[in-house]
Formats: C-alpha cells, structure tokens, sequence
C-alpha cells in the first residue's frame, strides 16, 4: 500500500507540472524532444474499432486516439497518429518511428524487456471466441478445428497450446473476421472487449461471443525501454493515472458505445480514494 501511495502521489505531482519545468531538465530526454518538435507521434492500431480505426474522412478514430490526444494537448503539441500493427509496434518504438505507444498492447513480462509499459494499465480484457450463433458452446469445441487469428497476438498460442484449435493467424482483424464470416474458421480468437463492440454494431447480427475469457489481462501505454523511468515514462504515469481519477476512460467508454467495465470502475473510486487520502 505505502509503495502505491508513493506511485500515486509522484505521478499526481508530475502530471500537475508544467511542460517549461519538464524542459528546463530535460536536456536529452523524449519530453524536451516532442515539446522542441511541436508533434507527439503515438502508435495506434489502424483498424480495430473502437479502439483506433479510420472515419469515413480518412481519419483516425476511436479511444486510444483520444486518450493519445489528452496527452499531445497538455504538451500544447500536435497529434500525429501513426499506424501500427501489432506484429510491429513494438519495433516501431525501438527504432523511433513513434514517441509513445497507446496500441492496445496487454502488459506481458517479456514485452517489459523490450518497451518501457506505463503503470497503471488503462484497460483490460481477455481471450474469447466470436462464432456462429449454436456453433460454439465452450472452449472444447474448437479442439481439432481451425480458428481465425491475428499475426502478433498471444491469445493464439492459447488456443493452439490449451484448447487444441488450428489456428489460421491473418495480418490483421478485418482479414481474420472476414475469413470467419466465409466459413474459413469455426471463430475468430481474440479479446472481449473488440469482439463485444463488433457485436453490438449490429454488423454481426447471428454472431455471439459464446465462452467466458480465460482471464483477464491489462493493457499498458508504452514508451521506449530507456525512457520508463526518465521524465517522459513519468510524464505518462501520471497521464495514464490522470485518466483514471478524472473518469476520461469510464467518458471513452460511454462515447464509444463499450459495455461497462468493472475494473476500470474500480480503478476509478481507488485511486480517487488514494488521492484523497494523500491530501489529508
């Protein structure tokens, strides 16, 4: 508890501080870097709805993009959204393609070695199945069968190595459904809360998400490995902190239309709580 209030408190303080106060230490640091450069360029998935996906302008929508926006906005900079894949977005962080990652990534040990992932997590979610309705009515029933998956994401290993599926890994989400609707697959693999939104958009219509995740996972905002514990990886601890305790993520649930998640409630009154008794 004492080591959370400490997190809790730094991260409060450091999001309440001026971007001129970062710069003026921040010789070499990301920070003084995207303010020198006026841009923030953050890594958000290109078609996965509502996370980030593209608006009938060409544009970029969805939560991650408007949480990537709160950040380039108390920076006073501008928000350059760029494409990931989540096969790439971790190299794009390490060859600087992107500033800041928001691609809903889950916190894994071994992805801690190779980005910088930002405590606390902003989301969560777990495997699940999206199938024909009575096609589906537990995880043993994709035994033996092909599932639709997406290159880069671990919950295939889950399917093949815990349930048996063949899985058919595509290169991105609209190839990996679009193989299912064909019949390609039996269902589609992936995490609860993508597949509930395609559910509810009424494009699904005779489609359910049959079987309970097998656990739940959280989902970090990455920065460089080398920048975790610099002034930009506390930058967006206190950001990410930030979007708990002033409801924007329970907000981005009710715009975009997401089922109410109880942990991000949870998060909410706890680190409001905390807060709170800090300051008493």
């Amino acid at each position: 508890m004492r080591q959370l209030k400490t997190l809790i408190g730094a991260a409060a303080l450091l999001v309440a501080t001026s971007g001129a106060v970062f710069a003026q230490s921040a010789e070499n640091d990301r920070f003084k870097e995207v303010l020198d450069r006026g841009v923030l360029r953050v890594g958000v998935q290109g078609a996965f709805k509502p996370w980030a996906f593209r608006a009938p302008d060409g544009s970029l929508q969805g939560i991650e993009v408007d949480l990537a926006q709160t950040v380039a906005d108390r920076l006073g900079v501008t928000l350059e959204p760029v494409v990931i894949k989540s096969a790439n977005r971790m190299e794009f962080l390490q060859q600087g393609k992107i500033d800041l990652l928001i691609g809903a990534m889950s916190d894994r040990p071994d992805r801690r070695e190779i980005v910088g992932i930002i405590e606390p997590a902003y989301w969560t979610s777990g495997p699940t199945l999206m199938a024909k309705e009575g096609v589906i009515s537990s995880w043993d029933d994709i035994k033996g069968k092909p599932v639709c998956g997406k290159q880069g994401v671990f919950y295939n290993k889950i399917a093949e190595v815990e349930f048996g599926a063949k899985v058919i890994a595509f290169d991105g989400n609209t190839e990996a459904k679009e193989a299912l609707r064909s019949g390609k697959c039996v269902a589609w693999v992936y995490d609860d809360t993508s597949i509930a939104a395609d559910i509810s958009s009424g494009d699904w219509d005779g489609y359910e998400m049959p079987v309970e995740t097998v656990f739940s996972n959280p989902w970090g905002a990455a920065v460089p490995l080398e920048e975790k514990d610099g002034i930009w990886g506390a930058f967006m601890a206190g950001m990410a902190y930030g979007w708990h305790k002033d409801g924007t993520l329970i907000e981005l649930e009710k715009k975009w239309g997401v089922k109410a998640s109880p942990w991000l409630a949870g998060m909410h009154e706890k680190l409001t709580y905390d807060n709170s008794y800090l300051n008493n």
